[in-house]
């Protein structure tokens, strides 16, 4: 059918892929935009509801009574819903109801898994063979295969399979890799050989979905694998930010292979009374200030905001001079419009915008007086140094940071009990917040600071501070946990070890091999 939706409804089986959900095709995510309903094939495939519009039904059945009352269905099908799918006789039974249906192949876990594992899946080889283990198979046939052999669903019988594949002649030296959450930060992947599946495997805790691949490819894994040796792969990171500053983030923990989870530990509210803004807003407007000078990207969406509320835009900076603490608050004006004159080339804190902030001269300042809109638990650093520099400030509260509530339980108890690998505290009302919301995080849990007040205040409610960033911004918070990551990873394998999360070496946790 064409690729326009039809007037009447329809039904889609779409290929969810192999478990990344970055990995679905264009065309997936077209269709799951006009879907009025979804048909999840497994709740693993949730997160692939982003693309779809508010409102939609996520249902069990009923795709062709649906799709008869004019609405689009989209079923969502494991891989690439022709290829070792089930969904034959749904197809049938939507031709035979005539109702119209269209097909969006996905990337398959056969070649997907194996590239994500580092592992060429048919490079100088004359042969490509995916089997499903779940039907019935001989295995002497797939034993004379000269390339690489694929195996689905065959987990639960890989040891019988070995050893069947040697019957049948192949070398027991023969390479094997099995891998289970293919594409995911659970991908977890042995190396072993036909001969020694069964020691190799015995403590591995393999579940479906997982493939077997065996031949000669598998070797090369080492010189090729790039997702698994991720410097924070599968690092759960606990990022006690709120959701706007927390964004990206996440994105550059995703980067690094981690699993970044989002807890607000402070809510940003206005400011109880709205006058103070309201006259600091009209006195920029009428020129009272010769300068303003941003601390967070917080302040600039304050004053944003009281922009929008008066009708106001960038253009009411002309003639200003405007200064920001550091790059974030700096990408945060360029947003809005604004181009700030002053940004600290050194520390990016208010004791760096202190030290190249210009002295007060008469002769070439017209005005003497400095907008600071801040939060209401702001240190006075900024005031003194721009008083001792004779300028005159008007300190602000621009808005309010106030504790948040609580994670869920869950949460709560993977922080007490060393389920995040490492958390990333953003400043010294982080530290006092979470600490107060969720309790102090485990020992074995790594714990990474933004700059040295924010290390202070972290070893006065007695945490171990094992990470501080370059310079205080929040990239180069994850910058350097990654880099802390990788030289973790570096001296197990030198030492001949394993490399493992932070979280795997708090008792109880299961020890498998990586």
């Amino acid at each position: 059918m064409s690729s326009d939706s039809p007037t009447s409804g329809f039904v889609a089986f779409v290929g969810a892929g192999p478990g990344d959900p970055n990995l679905l095709t264009l065309r997936a995510a077209e269709l799951l935009a006009k879907a009025d309903a979804v048909v999840l094939a497994d709740e693993a495939h949730r997160p692939l509801l982003r693309h779809c519009r508010e409102g939609v039904e996520v249902v069990e059945d009923d795709l062709i009574k649906r799709a008869k009352h004019g609405q689009l269905v989209v079923r969502l099908c494991e891989g690439d819903p022709m290829l070792f799918s089930s969904i034959t006789e749904e197809v049938a039974a939507c031709a035979a109801a005539e109702v119209d249906f269209e097909i969006v192949p996905g990337v398959p876990p056969a070649t997907a898994v194996l590239t994500y594992a580092g592992i060429p899946a048919a490079s100088g080889v004359p042969e490509f063979r995916v089997v499903d283990a779940a039907q019935e198979q001989d295995w002497a046939v797939h034993a004379a295969c000269r390339g690489t052999l694929v195996i689905y669903n065959g987990i639960g019988d890989a040891v019988a399979i070995g050893k069947a594949l040697i019957a049948g002649g192949k070398p027991d030296t023969t390479p094997v890799a099995v891998s289970s959450g293919g594409t995911t930060t659970e991908q977890y992947t042995v190396v072993s050989s036909l001969g020694r599946l069964q020691p190799d495997l015995k403590h591995a805790g393999f579940t479906e979905p997982a493939l077997i691949v065996v031949g000669e490819a598998v070797g090369l894994r080492d010189k090729l694998s790039w997702f698994e040796t991720k410097p924070l792969f599968g690092w759960r990171v606990l990022v006690p930010r709120t959701k706007e500053q927390s964004r990206s983030l996440s994105e550059q923990l995703v980067a690094y292979g981690a699993v970044p989870e989002e807890v607000p530990t402070i809510s940003v509210e206005p400011p109880r009374t709205p006058q103070q803004m309201d006259r600091a807003i009209k006195g920029l407007v009428t020129g009272r200030y010769e300068w303003v000078a941003f601390t967070s990207a917080n302040a600039v969406k304050a004053v944003r905001e009281k922009f929008e509320e008066y009708g106001l835009d960038a253009r009411a900076f002309a003639g200003l001079k405007v200064a920001a603490v550091g790059d974030a608050t700096a990408r945060a004006l360029v947003e809005f419009g604004v181009k700030p004159d002053l940004l600290p080339s050194g520390e990016q804190s208010s004791e760096g915008l202190v030290a190249e902030w210009p002295p007060y001269d008469s002769m070439l300042d017209p005005i003497n007086r400095v907008l600071l809109p801040r939060a209401d638990i702001s240190t006075d650093t900024l005031v003194a140094g721009l008083t001792e520099l004779g300028w005159e400030c008007d300190d602000v509260t621009a808005y309010r940071t106030v504790r948040a509530a609580p994670p869920p339980a869950p949460i709560r108890e993977a922080i007490k009990g060393g389920g995040f690998d490492a958390v990333l505290f953003t400043s010294s009302s982080t530290v006092r917040n979470l600490v107060g919301i969720a309790g102090k995080p485990h020992n074995v849990t790594v714990i990474a600071v933004i700059g040295p007040q924010t290390a202070k205040t972290a070893e006065e409610f007695g945490l171990r501070v094992d990470v501080m960033a370059d310079k205080p911004s929040a990239s180069a918070l994850a910058a350097a946990v990654a880099e802390y990551g990788a030289k973790q990873r570096q001296a197990a394998l030198a030492a001949g070890d394993t490399p493992r999360r932070p979280s795997q070496n708090r008792r109880g946790a299961r020890r498998r091999a990586r």
